[in-house]
């Protein structure tokens, strides 16, 4: 008998750990710095300036920035984008990387002040 109480105690649990363990933007700066993205990007200055991502959270939407991480070819297509190289498609990130990878971007609402 105290084994299908200990699992549903079990099962009830589940759903909580799951979301403490849910990915966000902290994990995505991990994620960006793992997969080397300030080769092809930049945030505040840091990185590739010809691919500069501040703001990148203010102009596209999850669902966006979702797309173009798994299909940059079409989105490039889409949006007349010709960068040279193309970028690369991280469809085969595990989707909490994927996910968190989104979060972080969501982060970048604004463009760093320029100096003067």
């Amino acid at each position: 008998m105290i084994r299908p109480v200990l699992m549903c105690v079990c099962l009830m649990l589940l759903p909580g750990v799951r979301e403490a363990s849910a990915a966000g933007p902290e994990d995505g700066a991990k994620v960006y710095a793992a997969q080397k993205c300030s080769l092809c990007h930049s945030i505040a200055g840091k990185g590739n300036p010809k691919g500069a991502l501040d703001g990148v959270g203010a102009r596209l939407t999850p669902d966006e920035m979702r797309q173009w991480l798994t299909s940059p070819k079409e989105m490039a297509a889409r949006h007349n984008a010709s960068r040279k190289p193309p970028m690369k498609s991280f469809a085969a990130l595990p989707k909490g990387d994927l996910d968190a990878l989104v979060a972080y971007l969501q982060t970048l609402k604004t463009a760093p002040a320029t100096a003067r």
